[in-house]
């Protein structure tokens, strides 16, 4: 059988090699395609809804219709800050993050320099599922279970009525004991990370060098994990920030995202102005967060 010159040539590459051969040629563009579903989404449905949220700021309501009038307006800032009510809803909310970011360092830190420098692997993965496991439940089942917990008659009373105590009750407690519950295993995590990655090296080190365990600690390990603790203060901060289910479960107290919650029904544009707050907040929360070298912690 004869062997001809157009059976020996191989076959024409499919469209799939030839795409794969031009689109490695030119990574940019490759890049491009890869990231442009991703970006769109970000820029249309993320990004552009922080815009209306910003423009919603600047308009105002009919008092007759109650419709929306787009025209540009600061009688919603102006309200917003001259209105004693809402900087005192404003100073509260922050002072609850504020004392749940502590809390929560400050019961986290030890749980993380233990499974990170101490435990034995075995140990360790324990500990990891244990601090995972609240997140695998629901974000209301957990808030009702310390409703109920909290409660007159509840399981905390009945805990503590032996001793001839009683539980705190509905109000700032039942709320701050809440949201340390909730957010601890996202400030756990960050500062185990941040442990786990400090050489055992410098440990040593500072040990040959005389340095006792509070002068290692204070000296080598604090410094080095602090961007650790800020990256997990932003997760207990931020959310305690923008929460309003668990005031309203566990308390009567006004928070900020309860005041949005009950305005966005009533004056959607004076919801979006005081929206903004929190928002500003926590940019300035993140710059200095960056400051202090948090997002170059991970």
């Amino acid at each position: 059988m004869t062997t001809t010159t157009e059976q020996l040539r191989p076959p024409p590459p499919s469209l799939g090699r030839r795409v794969a051969a031009w689109s490695h040629r030119h990574p940019r563009i490759r890049l491009g395609l890869i990231l442009a579903l991703p970006l769109a989404w970000l820029g249309v449905v993320y990004l552009g809804s922080l815009v209306m949220l910003f423009l919603n700021a600047f308009w105002k309501v009919d008092p007759f219709t109650s419709l929306v009038v787009r025209q540009f307006t600061l009688d919603n800032f102006v309200e917003l800050f001259s209105t004693a009510v809402y900087r005192t809803v404003t100073l509260r909310t922050v002072g609850m993050a504020a004392l749940v970011t502590a809390t929560c360092i400050l019961l986290a830190y030890p749980i993380a320099f233990y499974m990170a420098k101490v435990a034995s692997p075995r140990m360790r993965g324990f500990l990891a599922v244990a601090v995972l496991m609240p997140l695998w439940a629901s974000y209301l089942i957990k808030a009702y279970s310390w409703r109920l917990i909290l409660s007159d008659g509840g399981v905390l009373d009945w805990i503590l009525k032996p001793l001839g105590l009683s539980g705190p009750g509905f109000g700032d407690v039942a709320i701050w004991l809440t949201f340390t519950y909730l957010w601890l295993p996202f400030m756990i995590l960050p500062i185990f990370a941040g442990l786990e990655r400090i050489p055992s090296s410098l440990l040593e080190a500072s040990a040959d060098l005389g340095g006792h365990g509070w002068m290692t600690f204070r000296r080598v390990i604090l410094p080095m994990s602090i961007p650790a603790v800020v990256a997990g203060s932003i997760f207990t901060f931020a959310l305690t920030l923008g929460d309003y289910i668990v005031p309203g479960l566990v308390s009567t107290t006004q928070f900020i995202g309860n005041v949005i919650v009950i305005n966005v029904a009533q004056d959607l544009p004076f919801a979006a102005a005081y929206s903004l707050v929190p928002f500003a907040i926590i940019l300035v929360y993140l710059l200095i967060a960056r400051r202090l070298g948090a997002f170059e912690a991970f």
